[in-house]
């Protein structure tokens, strides 16, 4: 692999930093999405080929970002590839259903006993906004609940609480409802009651003053912002048992944690969600959502009932190219590969806690199936606040990302990874080797945190 050197001082990312200047005259900020964005300017990819990617300069990187986690095979994986060229030659959208919808369909059906009805849509944020509005048709309630700090996307009621801060995050025992967006309406902030993450008991005593307003409980199993930690089986029996006695129901955000179990996050607790919130893998490249959960909740988007609750459509909804992909994706990532790939992470999260040890850093990894998160603290986060991080612990958190991405790794920027099928163990202990360096080398800083 070639190595690279810090782009700031690279002469070879010039292509890069022209291509930037101009988009900058198009897109605020120069761009459509704000992941991309590093200093001085992104770098642009050329071709990603399994789990190696290659900018316009000619620099490869080992990809553990995967897209923000939406690629489980890697790039281009050649059955994926064949599959979605065949469909290129008939036709990408058609105002008609198509069969591979329905193959699709009964595919990620078969893979969870809790999914009896499925719908397609375009992004996971859709997926989510799906599924709160079929949870107000269903219940006839207007208010959500969600977990604070969780990232469910970018509608207005899902994004309550995502990026609070301690100067406004309010108390513990009633945590308050932040906007990200300026401009939020107050009345949004109203319908959305935050609860804290693994605290059955507050969660509990929060949810029961709003019991008869509140349309649903969302949760993310295992919450990339609030830590990449699991929700705890108590936490999630808890919610299942309110939303129950109550009239609620309980939406899992799966979108990012699919990936982590054949039949998603979901199978490791013994409680069922009601409605299943789906995307980013399961599309095989391409933009892709679902929702899929009980047939009676369901129901309130079929357009056939007497009464229609929830009119639902999407131009390019279940689009037979996404649908493709998926499919073929899906049916790769069977029982074995998903086993495989998480003990390939196990082994990951293990090289990693041992270069923490090596290094004698106040460092430590979270995450479970093909994902970690790297935090600048000694011990694990339980909660969005713990997790939280301090000035000093971005500042090291952002030395260790560029020492990776400047020695051929391309990271999540919370310092999370994500496997792919596409990786071997000559990756995983490169990239270990390389983190034990970065380490070593960011070390110095903590000591000034001291």
């Amino acid at each position: 692999m070639k190595q690279q050197t810090p782009i700031s001082s690279s002469p070879a990312a010039q292509r890069s930093a022209a291509l930037y200047q101009k988009a900058l005259q198009f897109m605020p900020g120069g761009c459509s999405r704000n992941t991309v964005l590093r200093q001085p300017h992104p770098l642009y990819a050329d071709a990603g080929r399994g789990c190696y990617v290659t900018d316009i300069d000619g620099m490869q990187r080992i990809d553990f970002a995967n897209n923000m986690a939406a690629l489980i095979h890697g790039h281009a994986h050649p059955q994926v590839v064949a599959a979605v060229t065949e469909q290129l030659h008939k036709g990408t959208a058609f105002t008609l259903a198509t069969e591979v919808e329905i193959d699709f369909a009964e595919h990620l059906c078969s893979r969870n006993p809790g999914f009896k009805n499925i719908r397609f849509v375009n992004s996971g944020t859709e997926a989510i906004m799906s599924c709160l509005k079929a949870a107000r048709a269903f219940t006839g309630r207007p208010k959500i609940a969600k977990v604070e700090g969780a990232y469910h996307g970018l509608y207005d009621f899902a994004e309550v609480s995502q990026t609070a801060k301690p100067e406004n995050w309010g108390s513990p025992d009633h945590p308050a409802s932040v906007p990200v967006a300026h401009g939020t309406p107050p009345t949004t902030l109203n319908d959305v009651i935050v609860i804290p993450f693994n605290d059955p008991e507050t969660a509990i005593a929060i949810l029961d003053q709003h019991a008869d307003e509140l349309a649903c409980v969302l949760v993310d199993p295992m919450p990339h912002r609030v830590g990449l930690i699991p929700a705890s089986e108590s936490f999630i029996t808890a919610l299942s048992n309110w939303t129950r006695n109550h009239g609620a129901l309980l939406v899992f955000d799966e979108v990012i944690t699919f990936r982590t179990r054949y039949g998603g996050a979901q199978e490791r607790y013994a409680v069922q969600p009601d409605l299943t919130a789906m995307g980013k893998m399961i599309g095989g490249g391409f933009p892709v959502g679902a929702l899929a959960g009980r047939r009676d909740v369901m129901e309130v988007m079929n357009p056939r009932a007497n009464q229609l609750l929830f009119p639902h459509s999407g131009t390019f909804s279940a689009n037979p190219i996404t649908m493709t992909a998926g499919l073929t994706a899906m049916q790769l990532f069977d029982r074995d590969a998903v086993s495989q790939l998480n003990a390939l992470s196990d082994q990951l999260r293990g090289q990693i806690t041992e270069a923490i040890q090596l290094a004698d850093v106040p460092v430590c990894v979270t995450g479970e199936g093909s994902m970690f998160r790297i935090h600048m603290k000694p011990t694990p986060p339980t909660d969005y606040r713990s997790a939280y991080e301090t000035p000093q612990e971005a500042r090291i958190k952002s030395a260790l990302l560029d020492h990776l991405f400047n020695h051929g790794f391309m990271m999540i920027n919370t310092c999370s990874g994500t496997l792919s099928t596409a990786m071997t163990e000559k990756e995983i202990s490169a990239f270990s080797e390389v983190l034990l360096n970065g380490f070593r080398t960011v070390k110095p800083l903590f000591d000034e945190s001291a």
